[in-house]
């Protein structure tokens, strides 16, 4: 998992930053393991970061809205249904998106 989450080479040298460095790789760790809980551990993790990097939205205008820029896979749909709201319609109106992004930052 260190390559998947290119945790190296670190170039730190002082204490404050090793142990800086070392408490983001253990949250990264972290938010993975707990991802990998609620999709029922069903995708690797390669797959998992592969899809995250992957999901992008286009904006068509300043008007309008969002479609999706990414292909709907299995994967996909498990993080939709896991995190209660779905980015991949034919469009999403820029209120919808703000909601969305809204919710994310949300405590539950």
């Amino acid at each position: 998992m260190k390559s998947e989450f290119e945790a190296r080479p670190v170039f730190v040298r002082r204490e404050d930053r090793i142990r800086a460095h070392f408490l983001t790789c253990h949250i990264s760790l972290l938010v993975y393991r707990l991802l990998e809980k609620k999709l029922g551990k069903e995708f690797t993790c390669s797959k998992i970061l592969e899809t995250l990097r992957g999901l992008n939205m286009t904006l068509l205008s300043k008007d309008s809205g969002y479609i999706p820029s990414y292909k709907r896979t299995k994967l996909t749909d498990a993080l939709h249904n896991a995190f209660g709201f779905r980015t991949d319609y034919e469009f999403i109106s820029k209120s919808s998106m703000r909601s969305i992004i809204k919710e994310t930052k949300q405590k539950k």
